[in-house]
């Protein structure tokens, strides 16, 4: 059986301040929160999402985004990244100082309507405002774009109709994200393909979560199929609170362990990146995070 070869180097993009952070149960202040991006950027990781622009009672956890934001400090090669859903948080962003935008499409009805409170078309055009409303580059985040948790099975004609749509936008990048966990490679490289053909030209990015030990195969095989960008969390935390059962994303550290195994660049200094993970696990109180290379260290030594 042959295997294409992988891609020599990739994009990690560090979504622990964010994608991490907003389903813990246990909060870190708005000063630990600086301290993490800011560690993530001293790692070598380039572009980190910092923080989410929604209302606080939808995610608490995300209440102090403006305050985290002025703490991270501007500059060449640090990208601060924020997700936001509609023209108040777009307004808060651009107040703030982003950088980059992520903004979410949710692949169906159900999950869009708890999600975002509109349903797929409805949040399309909001994309669309959005996107002709700000000069800054912006990902578009194509969620539960493998399985949702209230409609099961997508198909992969209908992430990829939904991609094409959004490419007609202008945007620069496109995210397809397993929200839930439950995609394999074989989906994975058939999407992240497809989006080449429906997209050209717009970079590929992927979102994999861990919930079922496929996350890391999942990496593998975007990068096979060419993927430009991979999210990770340092020390594998997070989830999504309005998906039930989502658990954690695939940890930023072991990831790196396995794509430095195989030879691909990505920039990032995977030991401070397992310094990091140790860091965060005594700031959520020291039970151990997720991810497994906090505990089982870099081989060799």
């Amino acid at each position: 059986m042959s295997h294409e070869p992988a891609a020599s180097e990739v994009e990690i993009v560090e979504v622990g301040p964010r994608d991490g952070l907003q389903n813990e149960s246990r909060e870190l202040s708005t000063e630990a929160k600086v301290d993490l991006v800011e560690r993530s950027f001293a790692a070598g990781l380039g572009r980190v999402e910092v923080t989410s622009f929604v209302h606080p009672r939808a995610v608490p956890a995300m209440a102090d985004a403006e305050q985290v934001l002025a703490g991270v400090a501007a500059g060449p090669g640090r990208v601060r990244s924020a997700l936001v859903i509609n023209q108040r948080g777009l307004d808060r962003a651009t107040a703030a100082g982003v950088d980059d935008l992520n903004l979410v499409l949710v692949a169906t009805e159900t999950f869009s309507r708890r999600n975002q409170r509109m349903g797929v078309a409805e949040t399309l055009a909001e994309i669309g405002r959005l996107v002709a409303g700000t000069g800054r580059p912006v990902c578009v985040t194509i969620a539960a774009a493998f399985g949702c948790p209230f409609e099961g099975r997508v198909p992969e004609a209908t992430v990829l109709d939904l991609a094409g749509r959004v490419a007609d936008l202008g945007v620069r990048e496109i995210s397809l994200a397993d929200t839930i966990g439950v995609g394999t490679p074989d989906q994975v490289a058939r999407l992240v393909r497809g989006l080449d053909e429906v997209a050209p030209g717009v970079r590929r990015r992927a979102h994999f979560h861990n919930t079922r030990n496929t996350g890391y195969a999942n990496a593998v095989a975007a990068l096979e199929a060419g993927i430009d960008a991979l999210d990770a969390a340092t020390g594998g935390i997070g989830g999504c609170p309005f998906a039930p059962g989502a658990t954690g994303n695939i940890a930023t550290e072991d990831l790196l362990y396995l794509l430095h195994g195989m030879g691909v660049r990505t920039g990032v200094d995977l030991a401070a990146v397992v310094d990091n993970a140790r860091w965060l696990q005594e700031r959520l109180g020291g039970a151990p995070v997720p991810g497994q290379l906090s505990r089982a260290g870099v081989w060799p030594a």
